[in-house]
């Protein structure tokens, strides 16, 4: 039998502090969404000023890196570049920008899905919660 890292309780409050750090300092105001590894959501704020979509949005973003094992941004992109089909793959709703998976030892752990900003934004926010538990992760500045 395999094991393999989990995210905790302690690693989410991590993940949504810095997550939220950064958002304040640059004046974001976003909804933060933690899911685990299947996709189940784990963790959600909305930050004061956050749009009431924003709630709905970054857990679907979280879900499909999680599930999908890569940023949502990736799918976003298979579907801009004109694979319009791609938009009926089963149980896929956040397939914008701002779904980052958490990577750690090759293993994924979960995601964070971030909303309420421009999608690269999103993603900043969700990269600096993630390096909080994985120092690998490399947040955008």
């Amino acid at each position: 039998m395999k094991t393999k890292p989990m995210l905790t309780l302690e690693d989410c409050r991590r993940i949504a502090a810095a997550a939220e750090a950064n958002a304040t300092q640059h004046g974001f105001a976003v909804s933060i969404a933690i899911v685990d590894d299947g996709g189940h959501l784990l963790w959600l704020q909305r930050l004061d000023g956050a749009p009431p979509i924003s709630a709905d949005i970054a857990p679907a973003k979280a879900r499909t890196a999680a599930v999908g094992r890569r940023e949502s941004k990736a799918y976003e992109d298979m579907i801009n570049q004109g694979r319009a089909a791609f938009l009926s793959a089963p149980a896929l709703q956040g397939m914008l920008e701002g779904g980052v998976p958490i990577v750690h030892e090759g293993q994924c752990l979960g995601a964070v899905g971030v909303s309420g900003v421009k999608s690269s934004e999103d993603a900043q926010v969700a990269r600096a919660g993630i390096a909080a538990v994985v120092p690998a992760a490399k947040p955008a500045a």
